[in-house]
């Protein structure tokens, strides 16, 4: 089975062939990082823009490196939310187009399931599982016991963790987009500033938004007493608090549900502070973490899971398919 696939619910124009589930044919990405940078964060109206531009070119290359012709896909999957509307709908429209055209099954994913299908591409997925989804626009942890039965089990009260980092970052002057490069400096650092306790969050809730202003009143006060700040050190600090917390509720999730696998989806997946810890801390479980090349977004994830989406619940979507700037994931 052969699935076209369709992401640009944010900045990435992608398009991807997947052979049965898991075998990654092409995955074409353009990103559109560089147009933003200016703005120090992604201007919808401009994402559009460049989707508009990308979104043919992005087809084209893709079925060629697949080396296979529109006549061989069984099924085109597009990511239908949650993002950017006006971005969505450029991917939704041509998915749709290309689908109507050629007389081909389409569905509709959601691209958290995305996310958390990456990690099928190198491994089956087993279960139960924890997945600890962690993106610019989510912090979650979602417990699987089988394929596409997702329970929530906790999410942010406010902020998401990578738009913490971003934050984060702008606030001590760094390069966009901030969280690489923020992880990037962790590196070289020691973790010496105090920060706030994240784990004083109930249940599997997370709360960003103190260690943001904690962050920022750092700054702040010492610019105000003319003091320079080891930035290095100050994102060791940050970055040490905030994985502590994804991973110790992690582990709290994965011993209460008798977890076999534990899995990280979405772009913070590509933090290395994070992606050490999860293998120092939980030895006793099998982890996976996606290739860096499927942790930001892109079409291939979405293909993966519109395959198991589509053999699981063997339903299709129709020519009147819209996008959700926010969905529930279910």
């Amino acid at each position: 089975m052969i699935v076209l696939s369709v992401e640009s619910s944010c900045d990435e124009t992608s398009v991807s062939i997947i052979k049965d589930g898991t075998i990654v044919l092409s995955n074409i990405v353009f990103s559109q990082i560089d147009v933003h940078k200016a703005y120090g964060g992604v201007v919808p109206e401009i994402a559009s823009r460049e989707h508009v531009k990308g979104i043919t070119v992005v087809f084209e290359e893709a079925l060629s490196e697949a080396n296979v012709t529109k006549e061989d896909i069984d099924l085109v999957a597009v990511t239908k939310g949650p993002g950017l509307i006006g971005s969505l709908l450029v991917g939704i429209n041509a998915a749709k187009a290309f689908s109507f055209a050629n007389d081909i099954p389409l569905v509709g994913v959601h691209h958290i399931a995305g996310h958390i299908y990456a990690n099928a591409i190198e491994e089956p997925l087993e279960f139960p599982l924890v997945c600890l989804v962690v993106s610019g626009g989510h912090t979650e942890l979602i417990l699987m016991r089988d394929h596409y039965q997702f329970e929530k089990l906790g999410e942010t009260q406010d902020d998401a963790v990578g738009e913490a980092y971003d934050k984060v970052a702008r606030t001590l002057g760094l390069d966009y987009p901030g969280g690489p490069v923020v992880d990037k400096l962790a590196q070289q650092g020691e973790p010496t500033y105090p920060m706030p306790d994240l784990t004083k969050q109930p249940g599997y809730m997370f709360s960003f938004s103190g260690i943001k202003s904690h962050m920022i009143n750092l700054v702040h006060n010492a610019n105000q007493r003319n003091e320079a700040l080891r930035v290095n050190d100050v994102c060791a600090s940050f970055q040490e608090a905030v994985t502590d917390v994804l991973v110790e509720k992690s582990k709290q999730a994965i011993t209460e549900y008798e977890a076999k696998m534990f899995i990280v989806a979405g772009g913070v997946a590509a933090n290395k502070g994070l992606r050490k810890k999860v293998y120092e801390r939980l030895p006793n479980i099998k982890i996976s973490v996606p290739d860096l090349a499927y942790c930001t977004d892109n079409a291939a994830m979405i293909g993966v899971a519109g395959y198991y989406q589509y053999i699981t619940r063997e339903k299709t979507d129709t020519m009147a398919l819209k996008g959700f700037s926010r969905t529930p994931l279910k």
